[in-house]
């Protein structure tokens, strides 16, 4: 697989864990959001910064965070966990008092935490705070009542006063906080436009819709949160499918069931049948069929004997089978899945750096609206000025840029979420982005159209008796060790092996000994030729194979050639079909390979490629692709070392194969975990369905707040209604971005 290549990650952006887009000094911050849904707690890494940031509650405000952070020398991860206000940041120690500084600068307190608080206690914490949001509305709904009710009177109005003050306590204390810090420090976000709407609101004699519109904008936030933690931790939820124990054999020979953490590697485990596998290992003893789709995404078991890898979270369908355990339960390739993903999540997309723009205009420019109406239209269309004031109240509610930010990461989050159930696994916004728009795709030949290993494809006994010239041949090649007399021993494994004298080996041409007597000779093309047993009738025989790309061996005694054997790298069942996919959506399949002319036309016939380049040094194919980006965006495929330079220099690099591998070190910007290269135009599609969901959310939530503008300056829009229509349009736009993650099976 191909190694890490740090020019790689200068070019395209790579980061793991913290590369965002550039910060902007007046990004919207969220207001109060509730808790999400119950998540881990955010791990403190090894020698890292835990710290608790109480008004920190919202993914919008996340991004803040994360863009004040960037760029901080020696900053590897950032793992924020909003339900728990917690953020843990990998970074040396020496940085830590700016990295404080930088999110306090933002208006946010930090407290310094040695440990995460315990999961109870932070379940209890949601519990209260979920209580506190549904009794802020309930007392809001009394003022509502009171206003309504009541007989007017100073007693009766100051009790409705004193029931909508006592809501807006309850439920927009963190918001007022959050709003005047921001204000302080000249930024109008939707914390401040919030606070000055309800202050606002409260002065001009509208105390109870100021309080309804407070606890509903609270608890709608809640439920905002809600769906966007879902999203977030759609993948992380993969790690609950790796059983936390293991049973171990100990050193008497017995078994016992330990902490599957407290495993060491090289110990050995045993998974009965139906049982999970908690730990990754290479099977040692049993035979059996394993379910490895929450790994690699593959849609049928996978038959394991030993020798094979097998993986943490997979499921054991067959017999019982042991296996030595080859990674730490902290370094499966489950959770370096989930680890991957995790960092992708922290980088943004090109639509989200675009609507963080936008938002960080759009939100002064509806202040000033604002103001524009308060003030304007009472001067010029002789407005009464509580008119004015409050029309312009309703747009500042409305002017809550919630909806349109949120709308990208929670799009693209659940887009890498269901990549990786598929066993996709995307590194970044960025490249879920660009997928969508290739182009061309080149592909490696040699494991990513092809096996990747000789098989036999082709005999013939040319004279002799069948079943003894087949023996024969299997004897000999059975003794060798190059990969093409394996191919021929493995296709004649019917066949037993006789006895070898005076076994030996040409460098370059074959293999010679005595079987049964018989003096014999398994050789290549030009050995036969040295030896004069080459006739015009054999010539033309071989020359049909190897014009197929296939690799001839010939056997032959002291007299006469007796059998032809055609060894080939066969293409993969699913090529044929991927590359017609490809073409299909209008992306041109070109190959790429190091391997000779005639074999790389065969290839090429097999699966539907017209395009065929061969005899291609690694930095060949770097300039290919260069070339091959005058007709528009260029992907590259590919599965070998030989492979980085071009997978660095396309514009999307997949690598096939990736399940056990270095994943945070793979040179590629997707990683396909298994061998089906179908996954590739589903990327596309994929990427092609994130894009067309980017832009409904942001059609949808510009046209909800253009109807919405129109309704409170010529209309009769309330606050209420303004409310209601930010926060539907919030919910609207993330249940949208959910889609994604249907049909994307864990």
């Amino acid at each position: 697989m191909s190694p890490h290549d740090p020019a790689h990650d200068a070019s395209h952006g790579h980061a793991h864990g913290h590369a965002h887009g550039p910060a902007h000094a007046h990004a919207p911050a969220c207001c109060h959001g509730g808790p999400g849904a119950p998540a881990a707690a955010a791990p403190a890494p090894a020698g890292g910064l835990l710290l608790r940031i109480p008004a920190m509650d919202c993914p919008v405000e996340e991004g803040q965070i994360r863009r004040a952070l960037e760029g901080f020398a020696g900053l590897r991860r950032l793992h924020f966990d909003l339900p728990a206000r917690l953020l843990a940041v990998d970074a040396p120690p020496a940085s830590w008092d700016a990295v404080t500084a930088a999110i306090r600068q933002l208006g946010f307190q930090t407290e310094t935490l040695s440990a995460p608080p315990a999961a109870a206690d932070t379940a209890r914490a949601r519990r209260a705070e979920l209580a506190r949001l549904v009794a802020a509305l309930a007392v809001a709904a009394g003022a509502e009542l009171l206003h309504f009710f009541a007989p007017d009177g100073g007693a009766w109005q100051l009790a409705g006063m004193a029931l909508a003050a006592a809501a807006i306590a309850l439920s927009g204390l963190a918001v007022f906080r959050k709003g005047l810090s921001s204000l302080a420090r000249g930024q109008l976000n939707i914390n401040a436009l919030m606070s000055v709407a309800v202050t606002g609101a409260f002065a001009i004699g509208q105390w109870p819709e100021a309080a309804m519109v407070m606890a509903l904008y609270s608890l709608a936030e809640l439920i905002e949160a809600r769906a966007v933690e879902r999203a977030r931790h759609a993948i992380a939820g993969l790690l609950a499918l790796s059983p936390e124990q293991a049973e171990v054999r100990q050193p008497d020979g017995g078994w016992a069931r330990m902490a599957a953490k407290a495993v060491a590697v090289g110990a050995t485990v045993r998974v009965k049948p139906g049982e999970r596998f908690a730990l990754d290992g290479s099977v040692t003893a049993g035979r059996g069929a394993v379910d490895q789709s929450p790994v690699t995404g593959e849609s049928m078991p996978v038959d394991k004997a030993p020798g094979d890898p097998v993986f943490a979270g997979t499921i054991n369908q067959g017999g019982a089978l042991e296996f030595e355990v080859t990674r730490p339960a902290g370094d499966t390739v489950l959770a370096g899945i989930i680890h991957a993903v995790e960092a992708a999540q922290g980088q943004r997309a090109p639509t989200q750096r675009f609507v963080d723009r936008f938002a960080a205009v759009y939100t002064p420019a509806v202040f000033v609206l604002a103001l524009a109406v308060a003030v304007g239209m009472p001067l010029l269309l002789g407005w009464p000025w509580l008119t004015g004031l409050y029309k312009a109240l309703v747009l500042l509610v409305i002017a809550c840029p919630c909806a349109l930010v949120i709308s990208t990461p929670v799009t693209v989050v659940s887009g890498l979420a269901a990549a990786a159930r598929r066993g996709i696994l995307i590194k970044g916004g960025t490249h879920l982005e660009n997928a969508r728009r290739l182009r061309v795709l080149a592909l490696d030949k040699t494991g990513t159209l092809t096996e990747g290993r000789p098989r036999l494809v082709a005999r013939q006994v040319l004279a002799g008796d069948e079943a003894g010239v087949l023996r024969i041949a299997r004897s000999l090649a059975a003794r060798s060790d190059h990969p093409v007399s394996q191919a021929v021993a493995a296709g004649l494994d019917g066949e037993p092996p006789l006895p070898v004298d005076d076994f030996g080996a040409e460098a370059g041409r074959g293999v010679y000994g005595r079987v049964d007597g018989r003096d014999a000779v398994l050789g290549n093309h030009r050995w036969i030729h040295e030896r004069g047993q080459c006739s015009p009738e054999l010539e033309a025989l071989m020359q049909q194979h190897e014009a197929q790309g296939r690799t001839v061996s010939l056997l032959a005694d002291g007299s006469r050639v007796l059998a032809l054997f055609a060894v080939a790298d066969t293409t993969k069942a699913t090529s044929r079909e991927a590359v017609a996919a490809l073409k299909a959506m209008g992306v041109r399949p070109v190959m790429l390979t190091g391997d000779n002319p005639s074999t790389a036309r065969a290839i090429g016939d097999q699966v539907g490629i017209a395009d065929v380049q061969a005899n291609l040094l690694p930095q060949d194919k770097q300039r290919a692709i260069a070339a091959l980006a005058a007709h528009g965006a260029v992907g590259m495929v590919g599965d070998g070392v030989n492979d980085s330079p071009g997978l660095a220099a396309a514009a999307v690099g997949f690598s096939m194969g990736a399940a056990g591998t270095d994943t945070a070190k793979e040179t590629a910007d997707v990683l396909i975990m298994d061998d089906d290269l179908r996954k590739v135009p589903e990327t596309i599609r994929l990427s092609q369905r994130t894009h067309a969901v980017l832009w409904q959310n942001i059609v949808l939530a510009l046209s909800i707040k253009a109807v919405f503008f129109a309704l409170a300056v010529f209309g009769s829009a309330t606050m209420w209604m303004a409310v209601f229509a930010d926060m539907g349009a919030s919910l609207l736009v993330v249940a949208n971005g959910l889609r994604l993650l249907r049909g994307a099976r864990a």
